[in-house]
């Protein structure tokens, strides 16, 4: 009987953990937010790697074709100026990216992360496809990220190798033996990121992200 109790008890919570959030930004915001990069086309794998153990964190995508968008599969991040439909964050502009890596390059306490941005150029209907192929893959359950993502690359022409799995490491692997890969690394107090600009956070309060 107590183990029947116990369950009960906890399964409220682990639907919790699994569930994916529903976010879905309005025309309005996602229209007045739409950003066009003058970089080339190009598809970035984001990871965000533990220290000093290496562990993969989180797996992103920033998805650079008729506008800059970044996939954020169960991911943490939320900005007013960066609105969100179904882990899409629209507005990514070079200040926001900053912004979006910055919140990963932690080094509070115990907790020690890194960022790594690998980039592909591709042509432009390419990263469309990436964009499309994002926006149509829904919200990601927690702790699937890095499977959501390669689900997300698998239909974009070029991308269809993706490797399956829950590891971030693994897919930035892969991502890696994909022709012409230009990587960035990015630490703690990294000068070329964004400090101290104001962030929303999941539930729904406003501060200023300054660590």
């Amino acid at each position: 009987m107590l183990r029947r109790i116990l369950i009960a008890l906890a399964l409220p919570l682990l639907l919790a953990a699994c569930g994916a959030d529903n976010i879905w930004a309005s025309d309005d915001a996602v229209r007045a937010a739409r950003y066009r990069s003058e970089e080339p086309p190009s598809i970035s794998l984001l990871t965000v790697i533990g220290i000093p153990r290496g562990e993969g964190g989180h797996t992103a995508l920033l998805l650079n074709g008729s506008q800059q968008v970044i996939w954020d599969p169960a991911g943490s991040f939320s900005h007013p100026r960066a609105p969100e439909r179904h882990d899409v964050l629209y507005g990514i502009t070079p200040q926001m990216r900053n912004v979006y890596i910055d919140y990963h390059a932690r080094d509070v306490g115990k907790e020690r992360y890194y960022v790594t941005l690998d980039t592909v150029q591709v042509p432009l209907e390419v990263a469309d496809a990436a964009i499309r192929s994002a926006e149509m893959q829904g919200p990601a359950n927690k702790a699937f990220c890095a499977n959501a993502t390669t689900s997300v690359l698998r239909r974009v022409p070029g991308f269809q190798q993706a490797p399956g799995g829950f590891s971030p490491l693994r897919t930035r692997e892969w991502f890696l033996t994909l022709p012409g890969v230009q990587t960035s690394t990015f630490y703690d107090g990294d000068p070329r990121l964004v400090h101290g600009d104001l962030l929303r956070m999941k539930d729904g309060s406003l501060r200023t992200y300054d660590r």
